[in-house]
């Protein structure tokens, strides 16, 4: 099934204004670079003294964060690249992946570093549990296409069958059980076997392509006119440009102390709402005023402690009788504001008090007795604690030349799939072009260092071009459970 979509976003940026061609290494430079090799240790050091005293390292507050990100020195690398450029992506989510698939388009080989223990994706996320075989999409739910760039990618994977349209019926629930379906166009579109099978398959067909996984790159360091990356002290190799394609804190930790203040400054511009998830089997079906919950998928209006539910049994198996009924419920993002945790560390108290909050909210979402929702034989509460970007620079990517390292991620258009899908695309096609040009001004090249932010308007699991219907905030919540 053919999209047949017009482009309504264009950008020199998305796409080179020439055909793209192979890559071609131009004759090599005069070699050089400002980063310097270490200092040999002094034979006979100084004892310290309150002025020599070695202090402390930087810590991991924001205050800290901060104070590292606008004292570094910009990196400024001179050097010629390699004959075989390499790029090394950091984050295996839609942009990262995307961009890695659409430099080898242009004869460019990258790495791609994940953290994922179970596979790549980042927030297309696919949670299976066994022996129950319990199935839930517990990140990102569907996506929908606007935009003709978007449109070709989504042809491929309907072609090869890794997604299909989503002819389930998905609506807004308002408060007490009242189901309003939305217009079945634009279509939805979720992965066959889950979201995260989608990101995985992405790269199966690829020869310049490697991945890493699970690997945390923690350190960034400019030598000899190459990125030198490494993981808690092990070398991960070197690359002539740098790709960030993750956010948040860990992000800003990377990028504090790597000699890219420019970039460095706009990622901590970035804001980011938190979101709970809640994944729940039932062993009967969920009941709705009279009868049984009828739809897949739902935008939850009026209730504090949920914002979407969907049924993962039928969305992903199309299972409609006997057997476990696998529901992924979200908060709102004002309630996981107030209720955020380390997410790394959940106390079980609060999981548990998350957890009866959300399966409260399910009851009046759906306009249920209290206490009548039957108890899930499986529950398990996820927060996501950079869950989604609330403001935007509405750029597809950014790129410090100078420094030859760029980032790319949904947040920089909006917060959707697509997004992040052409924000990839944008930052591989420039750095090809980078790579391909004679670097005499590298400033030519420099995009969206110093682009300012705006608020992002959209539902509070994010925005689904299309449907305008959805692209306004939420009204104040008119419920909230008891504390």
């Amino acid at each position: 099934m053919a999209l047949s979509i017009l482009p309504i976003f264009s950008s020199p940026f998305l796409f080179p204004l020439k055909n793209p061609k192979p890559f071609k290494p131009q004759k090599p430079l005069s070699i050089g670079c400002s980063s310097q090799e270490p200092r040999k240790p002094a034979k006979y050091p100084q004892r310290p003294t309150s002025r020599n005293r070695k202090r402390t390292p930087y810590g991991t507050s924001r205050r800290a964060i901060l104070k590292k990100t606008f004292t570094q020195e910009q990196v400024k690398f001179t050097a010629s690249v390699s004959d075989d450029p390499h790029v090394g992506i950091i984050g295996g989510g839609m942009a990262g992946l995307v961009c890695a698939l659409s430099l080898e388009k242009r004869g460019v080989k990258s790495t791609v570093f994940d953290t994922g223990m179970h596979g790549l994706g980042g927030r297309m996320g696919t949670r299976v549990i066994d022996p129950q075989q319990l199935i839930f999409d517990h990140a990102a739910q569907f996506f929908t296409v606007s935009d003709s760039r978007f449109a070709e990618l989504v042809d491929y994977w309907l072609e090869k069958g890794l997604v299909r349209q989503w002819q389930g019926s998905v609506g807004l629930l308002e408060l007490g059980g009242r189901f309003v379906p939305l217009p079945s166009s634009p279509p939805k579109f979720i992965g066959v076997k889950g979201m995260r099978p989608l990101a995985d398959s992405l790269l199966s067909e690829t020869s310049m392509v490697n991945v890493v996984r699970p690997c945390w790159i923690s350190k960034l360091e400019p030598f000899n006119g190459t990125w030198h990356l490494s993981e808690n002290g092990k070398p991960r190799g070197q690359f002539d440009a740098i790709v960030i394609a993750h956010n948040g804190k860990c992000a800003n930790r990377l990028l504090a102390s790597s000699g890219l203040p420019l970039i460095a400054r706009q990622m901590k511009r970035l804001e980011l709402s938190s979101i709970w998830a809640l994944l729940a089997a039932f062993e009967d079906p969920l009941p709705i005023g009279d009868g049984k919950v009828t739809f897949e998928g739902a935008f939850v209006k009026g209730v504090d402690s949920v914002s979407w539910m969907a049924n993962n049994s039928v969305k992903l198996l199309g299972s409609q009788g006997n057997g476990p009924h696998c529901w992924t419920f979200f908060s709102t993002a004002a309630y996981g504001k107030r209720s955020k945790v380390p997410q790394e560390n959940i106390p079980t108290a609060t999981a548990e008090k998350v957890k009866t909050s959300m399966l409260e909210g399910v009851e009046v979402a759906l306009g249920l007795q209290k206490n009548s929702l039957q108890r899930p034989f499986y529950a398990r509460v996820q927060l996501w604690g950079a869950a989604l970007p609330i403001n935007t620079p509405g750029i597809p990517c950014i790129f410090d030349p100078h420094g030859r390292a760029g980032i790319c991620g949904d947040w920089l258009l909006g917060s959707s799939l697509e997004s992040a899908a052409l924000s990839g695309m944008a930052l591989a096609n420039h750095i090809a072009d980078y790579l391909q040009s004679d670097r005499a001004c590298p400033e030519e090249f420099a995009i969206g260092l110093d682009k300012e932010f705006q608020a992002i308007e959209g539902h509070d699991i994010g925005q689904f071009p299309g449907v305008e219907s959805l692209a306004q905030e939420n009204e104040m919540p008119a419920y909230q459970p008891a504390t």
